[in-house]
């Protein structure tokens, strides 16, 4: 970490109370020059800290900023998030994550980014990423499990999310099958998946997992094509919220979920289909091939969708596209 986040992560976990330079530099190992500049580089950046002698430094009100300085200290103890990549711009956290994993980087780092000039959503979308309004974060995952072992990690993923917003904000979302998180009729996060295999083996190498969440966006933000179709946390509550608050909770819920993947299955399913906004509703299932109409009855033991179509019959659908009537436009 950078010094400043040091330093802010000193201030963070002092309760309010005035840090001493001396103390700080001798717990940083530098001298209290570097504490001081330290910490005038931080006012610059916007962040309230007051001093006095023989008191010391004391963080009054900071910017909503994602810094490692903001997030490492209260994911101490955790795998993911235990290694920490905040960025300004990007082109994709899924894509640096991915870069950082084929250079060796250790399993839970996760990357942040104030911005993102290429977010990428599933099927090949793109993802709008307004610069300091939302939450992208991708997380580096290392299972020793085999590639069709963790087809349904995305799942357990939806059900972290919404336990993160639900500690963050107290509401809770629900999930669109497979994968996308419904906030009253709207989408308010995306989440996508990708796999690093072994070249010689096709083992699995990596999992990156990347999360987008809608925070502070207005009406304004969105483009008018997906203005209809989005939301986000400021506009259902009324209020901003602090992003680094919700980014701690969202990778403490992802790091729970990944210490209990697979084995705590059922669990994580109950909770699953108990957000499922699809379940008992008109659906349209598109395939590359087709597009039928049917009616979801259920999510299956394995994260399935299991659809009944009118002349009856029943099919298990583990991917695809399945619109939902009276959602996304679908009418």
């Amino acid at each position: 970490m950078m010094l400043q986040d040091e330093i802010l992560t000193l201030l963070r976990s002092g309760g309010g109370a005035y840090l001493s330079g001396e103390a700080m530099s001798r717990k940083l190992g530098v001298s209290r020059a570097a504490v001081w500049k330290a910490v005038d580089a931080l006012r610059r950046e916007g962040y309230a800290i007051s001093s006095g002698s023989n008191r010391g430094y004391r963080l009054e009100a900071g910017r909503d900023r994602l810094r490692a300085g903001e997030l490492s200290g209260p994911l101490s103890g955790s795998l993911v998030g235990g290694s920490l990549l905040c960025l300004d711009v990007i082109d994709s956290t899924n894509t640096e994550c991915k870069r950082q994993a084929m250079a060796g980087a250790v399993e839970g780092l996760v990357v942040t980014a104030e911005e993102q000039t290429g977010g990428r959503g599933r099927r090949g979308r793109s993802f709008q990423s307004p610069r300091g309004k939302g939450l992208y974060l991708s997380a580096l995952l290392r299972p020793r499990l085999e590639p069709a072992q963790v087809a349904n990690f995305t799942a357990w993923v939806a059900v972290a999310v919404c336990d993160g917003i639900q500690a963050a904000c107290g509401l809770r979302p629900q999930i669109k099958w497979t994968n996308d998180i419904i906030l009253n009729g709207k989408k308010l996060v995306g989440i996508l998946t990708e796999l690093g295999l072994v070249s010689e083996s096709n083992d699995l190498d990596y999992l990156v997992t990347g999360i987008g969440v809608n925070v502070n966006q207005s009406a304004g933000d969105f483009d008018p094509e997906i203005r209809d179709m989005a939301t986000s946390l400021a506009l259902a509550l009324g209020r901003p919220v602090r992003r680094s608050e919700l980014a701690v909770q969202i990778i403490r819920a992802l790091d729970r979920a990944y210490a209990g993947f697979p084995q705590n299955q059922s669990e994580y399913l109950e909770k699953y289909r108990a957000d499922c906004i699809t379940i008992g509703r008109q659906v349209q299932v598109i395939t590359p091939i087709s597009r039928r109409e049917g009616f979801a009855v259920a999510v299956d033991d394995g994260f399935d969708l299991l659809v009944q179509f009118p002349d009856g019959t029943e099919e298990a659908f583990s991917s695809g596209e399945v619109s939902v009537r009276g959602m996304y436009g679908y009418v």
